[in-house]
């Protein structure tokens, strides 16, 4: 439920505003009417440099923190130290130089990457910190659980209000479909239908495909961030998720229908398969601020594929 006019006259500074998450939660803003949406640009404010954060942080009431360095398995495995390196500096920097410009309020986006490697399903967000994250993924997830510490710490000394949301994977319309950095619907989504399309007789899939993992639709995940930062005002992280657990395998084989591709499919189990299990318990996300998911998976795969589809060369 939305709370009214409380963005409309505030100054909201939106990092990552042209990604795919920024573009959906910049819709989402104006929408409600917002009249005031600042979005930097990459090639005029690197935010893993301090006299940029500081410069891109006057005369903003609300920052929302999208910006991040991210990638698949693969590009977690290859890129481990800009991972690292990239999202914590980013993130450390822009939420420091907020809280020293008395920023009114931060909104950070974690990960699902951040969860131990062994969580009880559902995630809960006091099983946090109950041990080390999937190796594959830990650079990244650490960096940004980093931010959940800073919230914190800035709230408790500063008075700062910042909240921290961590959302699941996210597919939909207008995904990153690049080979080198793209997660796992966009990847199997472009494999098979280039196999279709290429009449290829068998198509090879990383890991096992019993690994387990909960998707987002990104609309949805934009209403969510929006909802929050409306609402939520507390310094417990929050969960934001669609409430379904899928294996590997059966997303590939549901991918694989919804595209008509009738070839095999080979699992490579030379390959890592990730994090065992994925799914979150999202029940503070509706406690705290009324958020559910809408949009029905198989339908949100159709709308990915279709856009993909009107977008093949």
């Amino acid at each position: 439920m939305r709370s009214g006019t409380y963005l409309h006259n505030k100054r909201i500074l939106l990092t990552g505003g042209a990604g795919f998450l920024g573009r959906h939660v910049a819709e989402k803003l104006l929408a409600c009417g917002v009249k005031h949406l600042i979005i930097p640009r990459s090639d005029q404010y690197d935010l893993r440099k301090t006299e940029a954060c500081r410069r891109v942080m006057r005369n903003i009431d609300i920052v929302i923190h999208l910006a991040a360095k991210v990638g698949g398995i693969g590009f977690n495995r290859a890129h481990p130290a800009e991972m690292f390196y990239d999202n914590i500096m980013m993130g450390t920097q822009l939420m420091h130089e907020a809280a020293m410009a008395k920023v009114e309020k931060f909104v950070a986006i974690g990960t699902i990457c951040s969860y131990p490697k062994f969580t009880k399903v559902p995630f809960r967000e006091e099983t946090l910190w109950d041990g080390y994250p999937e190796e594959t993924n830990a650079p990244y997830g650490l960096a940004k659980k980093m931010l959940l510490v800073q919230s914190q710490a800035y709230r408790t000394q500063y008075g700062f209000n910042s909240i921290f949301l961590l959302p699941v994977n996210l597919y939909g319309p207008g995904d990153n479909f690049d080979t080198a950095s793209s997660h796992v619907i966009p990847a199997i989504i472009k494999k098979l239908y280039e196999a279709k399309m290429k009449k290829k007789k068998e198509v090879i899939i990383w890991g096992t495909g019993k690994a387990t993992r909960e998707f987002l639709y990104v609309d949805d995940a934009a209403e969510g961030i929006v909802l929050a930062t409306e609402i939520y005002n507390g310094s417990e992280p929050v969960n934001i998720g669609a409430g379904f657990e899928i294996s590997i395998r059966a997303l590939t084989q549901q991918i694989a229908r919804l595209i008509g591709y009738t070839g095999n499919l080979r699992w490579d189990t030379s390959k890592p398969d990730g994090q065992p299990r994925r799914m979150l318990d999202n029940s503070k996300a509706y406690r705290f601020f009324k958020f559910k998911a809408k949009m029905k998976f198989e339908e949100g795969l159709k709308k990915e594929i279709e856009w993909y589809e009107s977008h093949y060369t």
